[in-house]
């Protein structure tokens, strides 16, 4: 038997499932991606990285934040973005895996509790597997059950610090969490509360902050906005109070031990939140093509994500989502099919996703493919 054997026969057993990942290229008009204000490729960012290059900003870090690798580009966007986001302090991290990884691994002590949404993001799991907390899942946006579990562990003794982590808007379902109603939860018990605004900040908030809104002022508050989605750049930042920060860099070994993000990437960052923040109009343009969506998908995407620019629509069948996004993808459209584990069994789908990429005539004529092909994998 080949010493890789066990791992052929997984690879079979996914592959039997309709569950085995493949890597392909852009197959057409972007569906799939997360650069909702189109900005990865945009002309303003490629001109602002030419003029950083040539002003001799560094490609590299050279090193970790606590060597060599701490330059002025990552000072000056971690100032801005605490100051333009309304929080103390602000960290910057390579993605936003190693930001939420930092985090849970490193905040939530030995006695502490973490409440989790049922739906929260892979990252945040392992974030938590690496911590010395208790953890402990919710229903997925409800707060009877919240606030059931944080009465529990007090009743049963538990005297630690509550650590409650949702995201703003998620994104495999597109709905919002009810953020207000939470925050107060965590206020009324003494409670930390996590918010990951991933896939909302460019697309809600004034200047593109995202759900949080006020909330980032309360002291008891930790945001992390990832970079890559639609700042079209890359890296995460972790808003909070100033002592947090402190302890990230004395205790977070994702943050101590890995070499420091580009320097040329911490100034596109910089420059990208300026450039959503003065351009409404990009969120204007992207929310217009949401309507159009809404008005041609709507029908066939849960109620709770009115609103976002995340349309799922469930097929169900692993076998069947991924024939009908390789239909699509042959029309000339790149929709992908999101299958167990990353969503429950059962629910397999095709994530929509809504970008200044595609123009509304685009939208228009998915819809019509995407109709086509239901109907002829259901035919079938």
């Amino acid at each position: 038997m080949s010493r890789f054997e066990p791992f052929h026969q997984q690879l079979d057993a996914l592959d039997r499932a309709g569950r085995k990942r493949t890597l392909i290229g852009l197959p057409g008009k972007d569906f799939s991606s997360n650069d909702y204000l189109g900005l990865a490729r945009s002309p303003f960012l490629k001109t602002a990285a030419h003029a950083a290059l040539d002003k001799g900003i560094a490609h590299g870090s050279g090193g970790s934040r606590l060597l060599a690798g701490n330059h002025p580009e990552h000072e000056a966007l971690e100032a801005f973005a605490a100051s333009h986001y309304g929080a103390e302090a602000a960290l910057f991290f390579s993605t936003g895996y190693a930001a939420n990884l930092a985090l849970f691994s490193t905040l939530p002590q030995t006695d502490d509790l973490v409440l989790y949404d049922d739906l929260i993001h892979a990252s945040s799991h392992d974030g938590m597997k690496l911590g010395r907390a208790e953890t402990q899942s919710f229903r997925h946006n409800d707060l009877n059950d919240l606030q059931s579990q944080i009465a529990t562990y007090r009743h049963s003794g538990g005297t630690g610090m509550v650590w409650i982590a949702v995201e703003s808007l998620y994104s495999m379902d597109g709905d919002q969490a009810p953020l207000v109603d939470i925050a107060d939860i965590a206020n009324a018990n003494d409670a930390v509360l996590i918010i990951d605004e991933a896939h909302a900040v460019g697309v809600f908030g004034t200047g593109g902050v995202g759900l949080s809104g006020s909330l980032e002022n309360q002291d008891n508050a930790i945001v992390l906005r990832t970079c890559g989605k639609a700042m079209g750049v890359e890296g995460g930042l972790i808003t909070m109070p100033s002592v947090l920060r402190d302890f990230f860099i004395n205790r977070a070994r994702a943050f101590i031990f890995s070499t420091a993000p580009s320097p040329l990437t911490a100034h596109l960052v910089h420059k990208a939140i300026e450039y959503i923040a003065t351009k409404p109009s990009l969120q204007t343009q992207l929310h217009n093509n949401i309507a159009v969506a809404e008005h041609r998908l709507g029908a066939l995407c849960p109620a709770s994500r009115a609103g976002s620019q995340i349309f799922p629509v469930i097929i169900g069948d692993d076998s069947a989502a991924v024939q009908i996004a390789a239909s699509l993808q042959q029309r000339g459209f790149d929709v992908r099919a999101i299958r167990p584990p990353t969503v429950p069994a059962g629910t397999a789908r095709l994530r929509l996703s809504l970008t200044l990429n595609v123009l509304q005539e685009d939208i228009i004529s998915l819809a019509d493919a995407l109709t086509e092909a239901q109907n002829r994998e259901y035919a079938a």
